[in-house]
């Protein structure tokens, strides 16, 4: 899910008429088919088919070396191949902002990162640019699309960087405890995320997983009336001691679709006036809520869980 600078992504208010799948984005061009067992050499732009539908690779206009990544109909991800810290999506920005307010790059520190999504794997090829001793593991769901961003976009190898084909929440379940610093989320399908990645009990896994002072940082999008990121946000506040969002005014006053980027954890978020400067200053200024604000915009909403199992057939 995505917001550029320059262009909105998804979520939008215009989300619903766009046509996703492999028919709507084969009618607008000539489907590439890579060999099974075959790795694209560098990207190409086009329309290829995927194991969920199909994904379009764009060239950036504004950029010789982007490159746009646009999945079954919604625009996911922006890679600039000449420069890993660059990132076009402003809740990216935030995100990256939030974790380096943390834990800052030149202590270089060797985290553990699991990216719950993947996409073009921008802000996990960030932190390995950012933190070069970093571990990171990516969990994507379709395999296809991983094996032409391995190829297109030329992602660091493992160990350092891994990608895991597999479902979220699946993947989460199987993970030792304490064994990540951050967990990032950012799971959509078309412009709302799985219902099992955002409960009660999904955010325990999240929790048991992370190291003691690790983060969970989620994309949460949603539409004017705020219903779902209300949602998100009292989850999340279940779970963990300490909150925090990031958004920018319009979005936190109910106005537009967009992002919020929200996150959790066992300990406190530092009141860091480096991370609220480099917040504003970007090209979408963006506001930092507390976890006092965070409760008293989640008060009333419902918590999410799991549903209830069947009753056993007699």
């Amino acid at each position: 899910m995505a917001r550029r600078t320059r262009s909105g992504g998804k979520p939008s208010s215009n989300a619903g008429s766009k046509t996703g799948g492999r028919r709507g984005a084969a009618a607008a061009s000539d489907v590439l088919e890579v060999p099974k067992g075959a790795r694209a050499d560098g990207p190409v732009e086009g329309v290829y088919y995927i194991d969920t539908g199909d994904c379009e690779l764009i060239a950036d206009q504004d950029n010789s070396t982007g490159w746009l990544l646009r999945i079954n109909g919604v625009m996911s991800s922006h890679i600039d191949l000449a420069d890993p810290l660059f990132l076009d999506f402003e809740y990216m920005r935030w995100m990256s902002a939030l974790i380096e307010s943390r834990w800052k790059p030149e202590t270089k520190p060797r985290l553990r990162g699991l990216h719950l999504g993947g996409g073009a794997c921008s802000l996990a090829r960030y932190f390995h640019a950012a933190y070069p001793d970093a571990r990171q593991v990516v969990v994507e769901l379709d395999g296809k699309l991983a094996e032409y961003v391995r190829g297109w976009f030329d992602l660091p190898k493992a160990p350092l960087l891994r990608l895991r084909v597999g479902e979220a929440r699946a993947v989460t379940e199987t993970l030792t405890p304490d064994t990540r610093d951050f967990i990032i989320r950012d799971v959509f399908a078309g412009a709302v995320t799985p219902v099992a990645l955002t409960t009660a009990e999904f955010n325990e896994h999240v929790r048991r997983v992370l190291a003691p002072g690790g983060i969970y940082v989620v994309n949460s999008g949603d539409g004017p009336d705020l219903k779902n990121a209300r949602e998100d946000a009292a989850t999340i506040a279940a779970a963990f001691e300490h909150t925090i969002i990031i958004a920018d005014p319009a979005m936190l006053k109910g106005r537009r679709y967009g992002n919020m980027v929200m996150a959790g954890s066992d300990q406190p978020f530092d009141d860091d006036p480096q991370l609220a400067r480099r917040l504003l200053g970007g090209a979408v200024p963006a506001h930092i809520w507390d976890d006092a604000k965070v409760r008293a915009f989640a008060a009333g909403a419902q918590v999410r869980h799991d549903p209830a199992a069947p009753p056993a057939a007699e």
